[in-house]
Formats: C-alpha cells, structure tokens, sequence
C-alpha cells in the first residue's frame, strides 16, 4: 500500500486548492462523504444509529459532512462538537451551519461527561483530529478518547485515529482504536509504524476529487 508523510499530505491539499482551483470546501466535502458511504458499506449490520465526534479542526469539519450524509441515508446520528463551535474555521463552520439548519442538534462537549449517553450506537464516528495533531493530547480529549475506546464499540476513524501521530506512529497520549480508518488520498506512514497496527484496524483509502 502507497504511503505518504504529514507534508506530502498537506502539500497535496494545497496543489488541489491552488493549482486545480477545487475550494477546499469542497475537498472538505468529498472527504466526509466518503467516510459516510464507508459507514454505510461496512457497518449496514451494525444498527442504524451512530454517534459522530468532531473536533474543531478540519477533521471535525468532515465529521460534520459525514453526519450529514448519515442523516440524508436515513441513519439516526448524534452528532458531538468537543470545543467551542465559534471556534470552527470557515469550512468546518459551514459544514456547522448548515446541519443546525437543517434542524440537527450539535451537543457541545466540555468533558468526557457530556458522553455518557453514547452507549447504544452501532458505530462510533471519529472526527477529532486529523494528520496535523503534533502535540501530547490534553484534556477534554484526552478523556473523550479514552471514553470512547472503553466502550469496545466499532470506531471508525476519519484519515486517521484521533491521537496517532501521522508520520511516527506515536500515540500523543491517547488514540483511538479504530477498528476501520478512511484515510484520505493515501495511507499515512504512521500507519504502518509502532502504534499504527494497532489502532488504526482496517485501512481503507479513498480519494477527494483527485488522486495522488
């Protein structure tokens, strides 16, 4: 399987944006969706209720497409923003948007607490961070990820489990065990290194409009 470092990554996001002139809105877009129809394809057993997790960042902001996809297939989601949602960027802040308009609410979590009625789910959508997480993990999060994992509910985790160092293979602290990870244009190096095997389960690449 082809791999690719952080930068590689993040270089190719940029060439898409600048050179191909996709709005990231929309790579944004593609990525969410393809985690959804991944969801849909691997877990159709598993009950239709699922629980999506997101961060602030972009990763949270194709959490929050996911959902929408989700909802659009006649899943019932509960959708989770650890942070403060006027802290979401321009994209993950429309993807937002769009969602409550669309009547959904959007719980804000504070501390692992705020996720005690996640315990009947069929699959648990991770959305928390992304390829860019460098630093040791702190809390809510750290609690969050150790929640989630305590439940031993299928976890699948968007371009890459929450925690896992994209390039190394380190846990910052803590991961998410995920038992499926879309990874996005190619698999990461930290796949494949030290923790990698271990929390990222089954590696399933798809494309955001462009291929590597």
């Amino acid at each position: 399987m082809q791999t690719i470092s952080i930068a590689e990554a993040q270089a190719f996001d940029q060439k898409a944006q600048e050179e191909l002139r996709i709005p990231s809105l929309i790579l944004m877009e593609n990525a969410g969706r393809s985690a959804a129809e991944e969801a849909i394809k691997s877990f159709k057993g598993s009950g239709k209720r699922v629980a999506v997790i997101c961060g602030t960042g972009n990763n949270g902001g194709d959490g929050l497409v996911a959902a929408r996809h989700l909802l659009n297939a006649g899943f019932s989601v509960d959708i989770y923003l650890i942070g403060d949602p006027a802290k979401l960027k321009n994209d993950p802040g429309i993807n937002h948007a769009v969602l409550v308009s669309m009547g959904q609410k959007i719980k804000r979590v504070e501390s692992a607490a705020d996720l005690q009625e996640v315990k009947s789910p069929g699959l648990i959508i991770d959305a928390i961070f992304g390829i860019g997480l460098k630093a040791e993990i702190k809390e809510p999060n750290l609690g969050v990820i150790k929640y989630l994992n305590g439940l031993k509910m299928p976890i699948l985790a968007v371009d890459v489990p929450s925690g896992l160092n994209a390039d190394t293979g380190e846990i910052m602290g803590a991961a998410i065990k995920a038992k499926i990870t879309v990874a996005f244009v190619a698999a990461k190096i930290g796949f494949f290194l030290k923790d990698g095997p271990s929390t990222c389960g089954q590696i399933i690449v798809r494309d955001i409009g462009i291929s590597w």
